[in-house]
C-alpha cells in the first residue's frame, strides 16, 4: 500500500475521528485509525465499540497493491501531523512488517509500527432502517441548543442522552436533567412514519462538531432502527448504538397555564445575572428575582462569606408582582444559548417552573424553529 495525501486534508479528517477513540480501554486495536485503500479511495475508521466514525478521501496518487488494511496508532499519528505544514505526505506500508514510512519534501521521513486490521471491530450496519433527512445547519443547531441541558449522571443513561421525536408536523429534540429542560423543534423537518429514540451524548456531540466545521450546508440522512442510528453527510458516516429505555414524559413537566409574562432585553439580563451571581452561594447558586411591572431586580448573597450583590434592569411585566429564585448557572446557560434581542419568561407561581422563549423581531426569519427552555425554581430563604 502506497499513497500521497495532503497533510492538511488528512489532519482535518483524523481530528474528527480522534474524538471517538476512548482515553483508556482494554482493547489496544481501537487505539488506532483503521486505514483501508481500494483503488484511489482511502477509507479511515475509528471506534470505541459503541460509536464508529468513518471518513472517505479520494486520492490522486495511490497504489493499493499488497496490504490494503492496517491500523495506525492514533496518538503518534496525531502528534506527528501537528508538526508539519501544508505539504504532501507519502505513506508507504511494508507488506511484511506493516511498518509505515511517512516521507515529505526535503528528505524528511519517519517510521512507525502498524497493526494488522484482522481484529479491528466489524463495521456496524443499521439493519432494516427507517430514514429521515434534515439540513446539516439545522441539525447542528438542534444539538447545540439541547446538549447542555442533558444530565451528566451515568446512572440515568436515558436522561444523559438527547431524545429525538420524529413526527408528521415537526421533529423535536429534547434534553433534561430534571432541573432544566430544553425542547427544540424543527418545523420544516418531518417524517411520514412517527418514531422516537434516544441518542447518546458522545456521538451526538461528535456529529455536531463535524457539522459546524463544514464549509457548505448539506443534507444529513439519519437511518435508525431499534438498536442503532447512523448519520451520513459529506465525506462522513457515523453510526452509534441508541440508549436503551424509555425517555421521561417531558411534556408533563411543562406548565400549561402561565399567566405572568416577563419581557426583558436578553443581553442586559445576562450581564446583570453574570455580575450578581458572582456573589451567590457557591453550593446553591441561588439568585432572587423580584419582578414588578417595570423592573426586575436580581439579588444574590452568601451568608457564610458575608457577601451580596443586587442590580436591576427595566422590563415589561404583566401579572402579579413576584419573588422567585433560580439557579444562576442554569439561567446563564439557557439565556446565553439564545441569540435574540429579547426573551420572554412565563411564570405561574414561585414554586413552579419558569419557561423561557426567544422573542424574534420582524427581520428575523425563525418561522421554522420553536424553542422552549424550562428551569425549575429554588426555594428562597427568608
Amino acid at each position: 500500500m502506497k499513497f500521497i495525501i495532503n497533510s492538511q486534508v488528512l489532519t482535518k479528517q483524523v481530528q474528527a475521528l480522534n474524538g471517538v477513540i476512548p482515553n483508556s480501554n482494554t482493547v489496544p486495536i481501537i487505539n488506532g485509525f483503521h486505514f483501508n485503500l481500494e483503488g484511489n479511495l482511502l477509507t479511515i475508521k475509528a471506534t470505541d465499540l459503541e460509536t464508529t466514525l468513518v471518513t472517505k478521501i479520494a486520492l490522486e496518487n495511490a497504489d493499493d497493491n499488497g496490504v490494503k488494511n492496517i491500523v495506525i496508532p492514533a496518538r503518534v499519528l496525531m502528534d506527528m501531523l501537528k508538526t508539519v505544514d501544508d505539504i504532501p505526505l507519502t505513506f508507504n506500508v511494508n507488506d511484511t512488517t506493516l511498518a509505515v514510512e511517512i516521507s515529505w519534501g526535503g528528505g524528511g521521513s519517519c517510521r512507525l509500527p502498524a497493526l494488522a486490521a484482522d481484529t479491528f471491530p466489524e463495521f456496524p450496519v443499521v439493519a432494516e432502517p427507517r430514514t429521515a433527512v434534515m439540513s446539516a445547519s439545522g441539525l447542528a443547531q438542534a444539538i447545540t441548543m439541547t446538549q447542555f441541558a442533558a444530565s451528566g449522571d451515568e446512572l440515568r443513561p436515558q436522561m444523559a442522552g438527547i431524545y429525538v421525536e420524529l413526527g408528521a408536523e415537526h421533529t423535536t429534540f429534547v434534553a433534561t436533567d430534571a432541573h432544566k429542560l430544553v425542547r427544540y423543534r424543527m418545523l420544516d423537518a418531518h417524517s411520514d412514519e412517527p418514531a422516537s429514540f434516544i441518542l447518546p451524548k458522545k456521538p451526538t456531540l461528535l456529529v455536531k462538531n463535524i457539522l459546524v466545521g463544514l464549509k457548505d450546508d448539506c443534507d444529513v440522512t439519519i437511518a435508525y432502527n431499534n438498536v442503532n442510528a447512523s448519520f451520513t453527510f459529506g465525506d462522513f458516516y457515523v453510526v452509534c448504538r441508541l440508549v436503551d429505555g424509555k425517555y421521561p414524559n417531558y411534556d408533563a413537566a411543562i406548565p400549561k397555564e402561565n399567566p405572568n409574562t416577563l419581557l426583558v432585553d436578553r443581553n442586559s439580563f445576562l450581564n446583570v445575572l453574570r455580575r450578581v451571581s458572582i456573589f451567590a452561594n457557591q453550593a446553591t447558586q441561588q439568585v432572587r428575582l423580584d419582578i414588578t411591572e417595570r423592573e426586575v431586580r436580581l439579588t444574590a448573597e452568601d451568608i457564610e462569606l458575608s457577601s451580596d450583590a443586587h442590580d436591576a434592569i427595566p422590563c415589561s411585566y404583566q401579572g402579579e408582582p413576584m419573588e422567585i429564585g433560580f439557579n444562576a448557572r442554569f439561567l446563564k446557560e439557557m439565556v446565553s444559548n439564545l441569540d435574540t434581542e429579547e426573551i420572554r419568561i412565563e411564570l405561574s407561581q414561585p414554586n413552579r417552573a419558569g419557561i423561557i422563549f426567544p422573542v424574534y423581531g420582524d427581520a428575523e426569519d425563525k418561522k421554522n424553529v420553536s424553542i422552549l427552555m424550562l428551569v425549575m425554581p429554588v426555594m428562597l430563604a427568608n
